[in-house]
């Protein structure tokens, strides 16, 4: 059986405004029934005031009534319900009590600080406050940033530790998926690495080159006599001077 939370209190009350038994008193507050002859006879912890049971929610009227007409049962505290409905939580914007308010600011700017990878959606549901205003501690044009001084948002309780910890974790676990996605795209497009779309554009600069060669050799064969002799030694001899003409 669950025991009263102030049980000499509470036999005091049941006492001074039941016919209970000692012996139901003594069982019900956990005490020896000598304690509660003693708390009755006021020997024992003398000027303790009563505390209501019935008022804490631990035991009913009608089973007070119940005991007293049997003197052989026993007093049955209510039992706690553990199945009740959780409380919705309020949707909106995150109050902030007037003492606390002189403080976000400077809470924006250790968020903004130490937690680069924060939205600022996380930052505002954090510690209350628009988008706009954590824009401007961002850029450095709020209308105090000069004064601004990083402060813990959870040490000065506009936040708990506990939303703060799951806010960076859900930051990060955006930012790993889409580092994943880019990898998948990257992947897709037959570039594994980063050091793969540098060859990439190797392999095509090196393409340009020869083609603009292929041109050059090309228009050398057009302009020298159709009946000359072409060696390699003629062809890269007319290939330097149209670079160096270049």
């Amino acid at each position: 059986m669950t025991q009263p939370l102030m049980p000499k209190a509470t036999a005091v009350w049941l006492i001074d405004n039941t016919a209970l038994t000692f012996d139901q008193i003594a069982d019900f507050c956990s005490l020896h029934i000598l304690e509660v002859k003693g708390i009755a006879d006021g020997d024992v912890d003398h000027g303790i005031r009563g505390a209501d049971p019935i008022a804490a929610g631990q035991l009913t009227r009608l089973e007070i009534e119940d005991c007293q007409k049997d003197s052989k049962s026993r007093l049955k505290a209510i039992q706690k319900r553990d199945d009740l409905p959780d409380v919705a939580r309020r949707v909106g914007k995150k109050y902030t009590p007037l003492s606390k308010r002189q403080d976000r600011p400077d809470s924006i700017f250790w968020l903004v600080r130490n937690h680069p990878e924060l939205l600022d959606s996380q930052i505002g549901k954090l510690v209350g406050t628009t988008k706009s205003t954590i824009q401007s501690i961002r850029d450095r044009t709020h209308w105090n940033s000069a004064n601004l001084t990083p402060l813990d948002p959870v040490s000065v309780g506009l936040c708990s530790q506990v939303d703060l910890d799951k806010a960076v974790q859900k930051a990060f676990k955006r930012i790993e998926k889409r580092k994943a996605e880019d990898q998948d795209s990257n992947i897709s497009k037959g570039i594994t690495e980063p050091g793969d779309f540098k060859l990439e554009q190797n392999k095509e600069s090196s393409l340009e080159n020869n083609n603009e060669e292929k041109e050059i050799i090309a228009e050398a064969h057009t302009e020298e006599d159709p009946n000359k002799e072409y060696t390699s030694d003629n062809v890269f001899a007319k290939l330097n001077e149209l670079k160096e003409s270049e």
